[in-house]
């Protein structure tokens, strides 16, 4: 059996309207990955699943007045209600429930089993009430015993102690795993039993007839002396209790290692969480739940871990319901394993729940890399298709006040412009909105003409038919598209206020990649400066326009000198910077502004209000910055 469902009413922040569920969350068999940010929901999720169920280490878990709604004004809800709904039963599972089940038949003529368990919580004055049910109504009936113990899940809490919990003492939880183990439901004729008397009769015989009979009959002289005459008590020395929970209980779980770091023992207590799981055959469930599945882990043990997981479990009868805050494992998760919590919602990223392909699962399990799933915890997406626009994009966002960080959005470079394989992880089968805006930034694509008397024909007929068409292919919902007004960025920054600085930054990037160091001298910087004069001169004396300027730039220059479009746009991002660093009090000269120490200088406050009016001002940049605006949701400039 698999929990399948999950509805929660007025718990903590998912608040029902009327009848309805605050939140419902489904679930499938093998791994289901709880991604979003911070105050999610993740948690709330995993916490009403172990209130309803409890967890196999019997811990104490209880409903407090926190945990109902509460309202803007402070206004608590007076009931909590959480539904777990099972399937996929068993015939030896279902057995352990037959009077609480519901029985359907599917197409096939099979019956499906299905067990309702409800969990209702209710405040009276300043108590608190609860109870627990299950069955086919809406009451449904009391479960105790054998079938409520069979529901409980295994627990890891995040940030886990694993050395306390694989240590030995009364009831550790090694012990709970061992005793529970089908090995050993033989209980007091197990072998370990026999493995202690034979070791207690050696012991005694040790204090009775060898070298430490000395020892045992000094102490029982001592003791005869202490007990009245009568007394026939003797002493004597045993291993310990031979009952087999006390032996269990004796066991330490450790690692050959001296003294193992904290995720070498986190692994060993996943290792043997997962003994109880894979061998459980009492008809219980098998459901753990695993909060930070990454804690204490570093990212080549994060990447090992969910890789066995989802090869040994994705179709196995055990069930995991993790969360995780790793880009790391949510680039190694399968999309279709996860569900993504936005604004206290769930969306499930399954195949049939988003309008991703098939293909586009198998794309993303190649290439969403851990870069790229960054997506997954922001606020606001912005998609490029390369280098130059992921570098520049988060300057820009600075220099006109809208930083992306305390935005909270990323900004993933596809590396192509298969923006619809990413961009459909957003975009829910019934049309549902996640509320995440995601802007789609590319270029039109349209190669302007030089004729014989080298003038340029930019072709805006079919510029704006391919702006359109674009616009219309990626837009869609909360993604909205972004498209390069004329040809590409490049070109777009060359028609635009930047152009003298592209330029400077294009020739820059020249001389950096054709040095061996990869560095300019200040002799290089003083040739790149008076080249720029000197060919803005020689244009406009020619009679260039501002077409026939930007081509020469780019495509006459960038392009045919195959200059590195980053290295340009990591040039052009510190030309930027460096306009509005205070130059009256620092020692600051164009050699050092790739210094990293220039970023940490004071900003000039005049020059950069200069600079912003002058980068909202340009037509041509407007599709950059509007799409900062839109994923930072500062569309409105004031």
């Amino acid at each position: 059996m698999i929990l399948t469902k999950l509805r929660i009413w007025n718990f903590r922040k998912f608040h029902n309207e009327g009848d309805n569920p605050g939140i419902e969350v489904k679930f499938h068999n093998g791994i289901n990955a709880l991604i979003g940010e911070n105050d999610s929901g993740k948690t709330s999720i995993i916490d009403a699943i172990k209130i309803v169920l409890q967890t196999q280490s019997n811990e104490f878990i209880r409903i407090s007045e926190e945990d109902f709604y509460c309202d803007e004004n402070g206004n608590f809800e007076n009931e909590i209600k959480i539904e777990c709904i099972f399937e996929k039963f068993t015939e030896d599972e279902a057995k352990n429930f037959i009077e609480w089940l519901q029985f359907q038949k599917d197409e096939n003529g099979n019956t499906n089993y299905i067990l309702n368990v409800q969990y209702r919580a209710w405040k009276e004055k300043n108590r608190i009430f609860n109870e627990f049910r299950a069955g086919m109504n809406e009451d449904g009936y009391r479960m105790d015993g054998k079938a409520r113990d069979l529901l409980k899940c295994t627990y890891l809490r995040p940030l886990r102690d694993a050395a306390k919990e694989m240590h030995s003492g009364r009831n550790s939880r090694i012990s709970q795993i061992l005793y529970s183990h089908s090995l050993f439901n033989s209980g007091e004729e197990h072998k370990l039993v026999e493995i202690l008397k034979e070791a207690n009769k050696q012991i005694e015989q040790y204090f009775t007839d060898q070298e430490g009979k000395e020892v045992l009959g000094s102490l029982q002289d001592n003791l005869k002396e202490f007990l009245d005459a009568s007394s026939s008590e003797n002493a004597k020395f045993v291993t310990s209790n031979l009952r087999l929970k006390s032996i269990l209980e004796s066991l330490s779980l450790n690692i050959s290692e001296i003294q193992p770091g904290l995720g070498v023992q986190n692994l060993l207590f996943i290792a043997a969480e997962l003994l109880l799981l894979n061998h459980d055959d009492n008809g219980g469930l098998k459901l753990a739940l695993i909060e930070e599945l990454e804690a204490h882990l570093h990212p080549q043990a994060q990447l090992r871990l969910i890789d066995y997981i989802q090869k040994e479990y994705d179709s196995s009868g055990v069930q995991f319901i993790i969360s995780t805050h790793s880009t790391i494992l949510a680039s190694k998760i399968n999309v279709k394993n996860a569900l993504l919590c936005k604004n206290s919602k769930v969306f499930s990223l399954a195949p049939d729940k988003t309008k991703l392909q098939k293909g586009d699962y198998l794309f993303l399990q190649r290439f969403l890399d851990s870069s790229k799933a960054n997506l997954f915890f922001a606020q606001g997406v912005i998609m490029v298709e390369g280098d130059a626009e992921n570098l520049l994009l988060p300057v820009l966002a600075d220099l006109i006040d809208f930083p992306l960080s305390k935005h909270g959005v990323s900004i993933v470079n596809v590396g192509n412009t298969a923006f619809l394989r990413y961009s459909n992880i957003f975009k829910q089968a019934d049309n549902t909105k996640m509320c995440i805006p995601i802007s789609v930034i590319t270029d039109c694509d349209v190669i302007p003409e030089v004729d014989n008397d080298e003038k340029i024909n930019v072709k805006e007929d079919e510029t704006t038919e391919a702006i359109n068409k674009k616009e219309k292919k990626y837009s869609e919902g909360d993604i909205k598209a972004f498209i390069a007004p004329n040809w590409t960025l490049e070109y777009t920054l060359a028609l635009s206020v930047l152009r003298r600085k592209l330029y400077k930054a294009v020739l820059y990037a020249e001389k950096i990649q054709n040095s061996d160091k990869y560095s300019l001298t200040k002799d290089k910087i003083i040739e790149v400066n008076e080249k720029v004069k000197s060919d803005f001169e020689n244009w406009k004396n020619k009679g260039y326009d501002k077409y026939k300027i930007a081509y020469e730039i780019y495509n006459n220059t960038l392009l045919e000198k195959n200059i590195s479009k980053a290295i340009a746009a990591q040039c052009l991002a510190s030309l930027l910077q460096y306009q509005i660093i205070k130059t009256d009090t620092e020692d600051i000269t164009e050699e050092t502004m790739f210094d990293v120490d220039l970023y940490q200088k004071k900003i000039d406050n005049d020059k950069k209000r200069e600079l912003k009016s002058e980068l909202l001002g340009s037509k041509k940049l407007s599709y950059l910055l509007d799409a900062i605006k839109y994923a930072t949701r500062c569309e409105d400039d004031n």
